[in-house]
């Protein structure tokens, strides 16, 4: 398996075993032994819904913290666009940005921004529609691509090449930055403001030796410390420097991305098991009449990640609202023309090529994993096929992987155990009913 960092860990301390992770894992990447979880991490999408089910929060994200952007001698936010619905008083952009550069960043490049040029490339992308395999599949969302390399190969032609909005932000604010300031790309640090832990996974994921971005702060974590510097503000003298319009703040909900496109026959769908099923239909090519689709692993969209504050539903209404506000009608001309001449350039589309991911590899040998395949099948044939959950492992199938993988055993499901302690409760009453010869009476 690929070795990959993951920023979903669980806090063994605080699990109860209850196994309602288990069923709501959409990769059935979580096992519970021993009354205690633990993630297999070569399954795991890191899509955060362990951390929203878990009641005892024993599911969390490992991110970045506020003060290590202190080490760079030039510090950049990018703040993404579900930040601006976590407050409770009415913001706008420019306030948000005034009250990043209080917390010591220098300057702020808006994700909302960049959203708009990544419309603008996927509008030049589509242009191409008749001859590209339909539907097309927003590759703006990390865990949607995720599972799609793991579940749904065959899906990966459908995902548009078309690099996210936080990484296009990201690529544009270090160049700018490099070339304004004369600065080395080592003295300048970018730190994202992250809604999920997704999305801090594919940034930790970057073996490059000068990361395109330098950390990721989840919303929660910094949302005390922006609520602190919200209350002065309206203080400060400088203007925000916000260029950011409704277009790229709307990226922030379900829908937003579609309204953006201006694109006819249009699917939008959010919450990760409903993208399961949507997924299901595309690749039993059920939705062929369907030029793109929006899908988003959060419910509501990025407003909804795991990491951020507000109520979703709430959150959602805040940035349609902004949205409308500032908006999203149209994006300016001069931004469409730069959009253009970027992606014309390449500077708007995926570095890397998008491969297939293995989830399950019984053993390297072949010969010994068409074996294990056949041990599997005779297992499974064996158990109930209930799929209740009982034996830590989320359905029949996944108990026999992990029999034959050496992490678990038959008799860890209970029906089988019953059936087994039947078995020795009949055979030890049929023993006490047998004497010795030498204790028979004449």
């Amino acid at each position: 398996m690929e070795p990959r960092y993951h920023s979903v860990i669980l806090d063994e301390d605080k699990c109860k075993g209850c196994t309602n992770c288990i069923k709501r894992c959409p990769t059935e990447a979580i096992r519970v032994r021993n009354g205690r979880a633990f993630i297999l991490t070569e399954r795991c999408i890191d899509c955060g819904e362990c951390i929203r089910i878990c009641e005892n929060h024993a599911k969390r994200a490992i991110g970045d913290d506020l003060d290590q952007a202190i080490s760079f001698p030039y510090r950049v936010a990018l703040p993404a666009p579900s930040l601006y619905a976590q407050f409770r008083r009415e913001l706008t952009p420019k306030d948000l940005n005034k009250a990043l550069i209080r917390l010591g960043f220098h300057e702020v490049a808006e994700v909302a921004a960049a959203a708009e040029l990544t419309t603008v490339a996927i509008r030049e992308y589509l242009k191409d529609l008749d001859r590209l395999p339909k539907p097309m599949i927003s590759s703006a969302c990390p865990v949607v691509v995720r599972l799609i390399q793991m579940k749904y190969p065959t899906l990966i032609p459908h995902l548009i090449p078309v690099e996210a909005p936080y990484i296009t932000a990201a690529r544009l604010a270090r160049e700018k930055v490099c070339r304004e300031r004369s600065l080395r790309p080592e003295e300048v640090g970018l730190f994202f403001l992250a809604p999920c832990p997704a999305k801090i996974t594919e940034v930790k994921t970057d073996t490059g030796q000068v990361p395109l971005i330098n950390g990721v702060i989840p919303i929660s974590s910094v949302y005390g410390r922006l609520q602190q510097a919200m209350a002065h503000i309206d203080e400060d003298c400088s203007d925000g420097g916000s260029t950011t319009t409704g277009v790229g703040v709307g990226w922030a909900r379900t829908g937003g991305e579609n309204i953006a496109l201006a694109q006819e026959n249009v699917l939008a769908v959010d919450g990760i098991h409903n993208v399961l099923e949507l997924l299901e239909e595309i690749e039993l090519e059920h939705l062929t009449d369907v030029d793109y689709i929006e899908a988003l692993a959060c419910p509501n969209g990025c407003v909804g990640g795991a990491l951020t504050v507000e109520n979703r539903f709430v959150a959602r209404v805040k940035i349609r609202k902004l949205a409308e506000k500032l908006d999203d009608s149209r994006i300016p001309d001069a931004v469409v023309e730069e959009g253009k001449r970027l992606y014309a350039a390449g500077k708007l589309t995926q570095k890397e090529e998008l491969r297939p991911k293995a989830v399950l590899q019984l053993d390297n040998n072949l010969a010994d994993a068409i074996r294990k395949m056949g041990e599997l099948e005779e297992i499974l044939a064996e158990l109930p096929g209930m799929d209740c959950g009982s034996c830590g492992a989320p359905t029949c199938r996944s108990l026999a992987e992990d029999i034959v993988l050496g992490r678990a055993q038959l008799a860890d499901c209970v029906f089988i155990l019953r059936e087994q302690i039947n078995t020795l409760a009949q055979e030890l009453l049929l023993l006490a009913k047998k004497r010795p010869q030498a204790l028979k009476e004449d």
